[in-house]
């Protein structure tokens, strides 16, 4: 069901990885008419809303507040009595050190309707990530979720952040203690467990960045973890767990054995296609920086796309040679009142799997995909396809090759070449550029976004020294004209030969 209007919703994120997010907070994030979120709001999460949705960001940190809390709830109130939906997207759950039953009773004292919806807390995801389950029949039958911040401060209305620790009940406490947001204290908390009565040798564990790309988490003695995460750099948002559970992080751990675990890689396609790579690479572990160097720009209002559309029925062969092109063709048909139905008399070419399967999407199953996904190897696979005399129709981009129709003229066929997209580049901000400097690598999925992103670059080169991955021969002598080292190149010239050829590269790299 949609966010209704003059409804507030306290909404549970997660604690970061976007997979993690409820089906209910992603209906309710895609509905709402306004969204307030914090800092560890996932960017997956918020660009799901609506397009015409106001997203507030009133975030903190332990330092410093983009709204103090008095004033996020004034916010809330004043939109939903306004008749808006609204979505309060919190980190985690919203009852557990989110402020969320704070901001309920604020909803209560004007009068409003709202609804919570719980989130996946931190101190079970982000131990369950690292490998460490926070109840075991073997080790702990209780867990405690406990505040790592101890010493209140006022905020206003007489309310306080937080209440003092008792420590004692907590060195008694018979199972698992999960801190949150403890580790500026931390060496203050083991040793007021210590003194209080808990092992100074229990397994501990501090979880840092936890569901994320890039996860860390120190094990080590409550006595020493405190110096083993100073040593470690272990930094917020981090959680810490103490119990007998924790030494079964180095057993069970599983998210540090994916391939490219903790790496950053620089995603330059465009935006619409960037998303799904960037997904893919952070199931393995990477951490996708998305820093596209194009954007597609449709060119279906042309006279010659019109003119090919009308005329679609009398073209023997039809080649598309990007997934884009494949959509933006049904598009156009789309538009003159046409279908799958019109290239039913023609053999229909693909130029890779990519190509293929957006054809399928529309009802339409390519007769021609070659091995190798270039145009050199489509006029190879199109030998068998009679062509002379005949109309072919070649739907690509304005500013591909010519490979392909060359080689169908020179066979005689008359060729048609129809641009139904152009790529020009996209702009970056100064933030985006900064933070690929560190990137392990940088993978380039066409000639196109190499130019675009050296021309984008200060100074044309890229920043920090990432690893350069290609997904073929054609954009890898684009990216060394460029000036650049191709340290990788996909030997299937896709987006999963990418993948494929960057796992090989990391894994062989770490031994």
């Amino acid at each position: 069901m949609s966010a209704r209007p003059g409804v507030a919703y306290l909404v549970g994120a997660g604690p970061g990885d976007p997979g993690l997010l409820t089906a209910r907070a992603i209906e309710l994030i895609g509905s709402a008419d306004v969204i307030l979120y914090d800092r560890l709001i996932p960017d997956q999460a918020t660009s799901m809303a609506r397009s015409d949705c106001e997203l507030v960001y009133v975030g903190k940190l332990p330092d410093r507040h983009a709204l103090p809390q008095r004033e996020i709830e004034e916010l809330m109130v004043e939109r939903t009595k306004a008749g808006k939906s609204v979505v309060r997207l919190k980190g985690g759950d919203p009852f557990v050190f989110g402020r969320g039953g704070e901001e309920a009773e604020s909803l209560i004292e004007a009068g409003l309707p709202f609804e919570v919806v719980p989130g996946v807390t931190a101190g079970i995801a982000a131990s369950a990530y690292a490998g460490i389950p926070v109840t075991h029949r073997d080790e702990a039958s209780a867990v405690a979720f406990v505040t790592g911040h101890e010493d209140p401060t006022k905020e206003g209305a007489g309310r306080t952040t937080s209440t003092p620790l008792e420590y004692a009940g907590l060195a008694s406490f018979p199972g698992t203690l999960v801190f949150y947001m403890g580790v500026g204290r931390l060496g203050e908390i083991a040793q007021e467990l210590i003194d209080c009565g808990r092992d100074p040798d229990e397994p501990s564990a501090v979880i840092e960045r936890g569901t994320l790309p890039g996860q860390r988490s120190v094990v080590a003695p409550l006595s020493r973890i405190a110096e083993e995460v100073s040593a470690a750099g272990i930094k917020p948002p981090a959680i810490t767990v103490v119990g007998h559970v924790s030494k079964l992080a180095e057993r069970i751990g599983w998210l540090q054995n994916r391939p490219l675990n903790g790496l950053r890689v620089v995603v330059t396609r465009a935006r619409p296609q960037a998303s799904g790579l960037a997904d893919h690479l952070a199931e393995l572990g990477a951490e996708p920086l998305q820093l596209p160097a194009i954007r597609i720009e449709p060119t279906l209002d042309t006279d010659e796309v019109a003119t090919a559309v009308q005329a679609i029925d009398a073209y023997s062969l039809i080649c598309l040679t990007s997934p884009n092109g494949a959509n933006l063709l049904f598009e156009a048909l789309a538009a003159a009142g046409k279908d799958a139905r019109s290239l039913a008399g023609a053999t229909v070419a693909a130029i890779g799997p990519g190509t293929a399967d957006a054809l399928r999407s529309h009802g339409v199953i390519p007769d021609v995909v070659p091995e190798k996904f270039v145009a050199e190897e489509l006029v190879v696979a199109l030998d068998q396809v009679e062509v002379e005399g005949k109309r072919v129709l070649v739907a690509r981009a304005a500013e591909a090759r010519d490979v392909l129709p060359d080689a169908l003229t020179e066979r005689n066929a008359e060729v048609d070449v129809v641009a139904l997209y152009r790529t020009v580049a996209e702009d970056l901000d100064e933030g985006t550029i900064a933070a690929a400097g560190d990137a392990d690598y940088v993978t380039f999925t066409s000639s196109s976004t190499v130019k675009n992103l050296l021309a984008a670059l200060p100074g044309g080169s890229l920043p920090g020294s990432p690893r350069v991955v290609s997904i073929g021969p054609v954009t890898s002598e684009t990216a060394r004209e460029a000036g650049l080292q191709v340290d990788v190149e996909a030997s299937r010239h896709d987006i999963d030969g990418l993948i494929e050829a960057l796992v090989a590269d990391a894994t062989e790299l770490r031994g």
